[in-house]
């Protein structure tokens, strides 16, 4: 019998079918959510000049005044001259620093009668209260660098550094199919047999989080020639998920759909809870290669596999510079069970102070799901816990989906 991969193994296998999605040229604004393809240099040198930090008077020297008041400088309308010794002018923050100043007397700190303005207290040393040309970057300095998520921050630093266009790589278009006899489309009509198919709807919104242009198929019926029509329409997908099917019952027809298709298996089931049964596969075609996920049909198992495989994978073929979910120490607050044979990843919930286990470990349990924001990490065979031990974590805000 061949030994069932760690989550870690199956991390790599996936990272290994990456395929770099093609970059194109699009506004800054519309790339935030997106990943930079390449380091972005700056085009400019902010600041441009010399600037006040403060709202003052611009003075120069180490003469300790009195100084006779000779115009202003604000922000957008520069003071037009030169100061010359003994002369001051009124200063906005963020204004120009006029040739001939080298500080900024504050206002709280100047004493103004009609044209004379005197420092009272506290004479500023020079550069105090300027910010300095360059300060910030200076033309041709890498500003971002090629991997990084744009999110608001680099969107503003991005056009302050003099660029409107960035280059970022395209998210994925993705097919999700969900099945099962089970499933039904409208929650609303939904039999005591039956149940809503909501996986399909939580796999898209999971993709669309991060950028995928995703097209949702089914629910489909466990019936061959039914997911062989389905699968059709997922032809052009650049990855397919499924959720459903991919166990090992009489009725989960996927894995034999998927290779009727001209799909080849490149790993079947990991070893760890939930999401064992997780299929991962690869399909020719004449414009490269598609990557399928076959997802356990449990909504927690599908839930905790798209995060740790599908986004990663997706993260990376858009450029994203650590693809994997981010992970930190947290203190338990209440004590952890022995672990058995398979890695296990629990729901929990970070209320700043402590981890608290979800009520339900349940593979099915969507309250449990929808009421955790992080997972405990626990190794294979590990023992039991105390509370108050730092545990580590994956965040599921913060970082997570997106």
């Amino acid at each position: 019998m061949v030994a069932m991969l760690t989550p870690e193994e199956a991390q790599a296998r996936v990272l290994a079918l990456v395929q770099p999605m093609p970059v194109k040229r699009i506004s800054c604004e519309d790339a935030v959510g997106l990943y930079l393809a390449h380091d972005l240099r700056a085009r400019r040198t902010q600041p441009p000049a010399n600037l006040s930090a403060m709202d003052g008077y611009a003075i120069g020297g180490d003469a300790a005044g009195p100084w006779r008041l000779v115009g202003e400088s604000r922000a957008g309308a520069p003071f037009a001259r030169a100061l010359e010794a003994g002369e001051t002018v009124r200063i906005s923050t963020g204004a120009h620093m006029p040739v001939g100043a080298d500080r900024v007397l504050i206002q709280e700190n100047a004493k103004v009668e009609g044209e004379t303005v005197s420092c009272v207290e506290d004479f500023p040393d020079p550069l105090r209260h300027v910010r300095q040309r360059g300060s910030d970057f200076a033309e041709g300095d890498v500003v971002v660098c090629a991997g990084t998520r744009i999110g608001p921050a680099q969107l503003a630093l991005a056009l302050s550094a003099g660029h409107a266009e960035l280059d970022i790589r395209r998210a994925p278009s993705v097919a999700v199919l969900d099945s099962g006899d089970e499933l039904v489309a409208d929650p609303m009509d939904c039999a005591e047999h039956q149940i809503p198919a909501s996986n399909g709807a939580m796999i898209g919104a999971m993709l669309k989080a991060i950028g995928c242009r995703v097209t949702r198929l089914g629910p489909v019926p466990d019936d061959a020639d039914a997911l062989a029509k389905a699968l059709a329409e997922a032809e052009g997908a650049d990855l397919l998920v499924t959720t459903g099917g991919a166990s090992v019952g009489d009725h989960d027809l996927m894995r034999p759909a998927l290779e009727a298709w001209g799909a080849n298996l490149d790993f079947w089931k990991v070893a760890m809870k939930p999401g064992k049964p997780i299929m991962v596969a690869t399909r020719e075609r004449s414009d490269g290669r598609q990557v399928i996920f076959g997802l356990p049909g449990n909504p927690v198992s599908s839930f905790v596999t798209c995060f740790l495989f599908v986004l990663p994978l997706i993260r990376a073929a858009m450029g994203a510079a650590d693809p994997l979910p981010r992970r930190a120490l947290l203190p338990s607050g209440c004590e952890l069970p022995p672990v058995g044979t398979r890695h296990e990843f629990l729901r929990a919930r970070w209320d700043g102070k402590h981890v608290t286990l979800a009520d339900s470990q349940d593979s099915s349990a969507l309250g449990a799901l929808a009421n955790a924001n992080c997972l405990i990490d626990r190794l294979p065979n590990g023992g039991r816990i105390e509370a108050g031990t730092s545990v580590p974590v994956i965040l599921l805000e913060n970082g997570g989906i997106a």
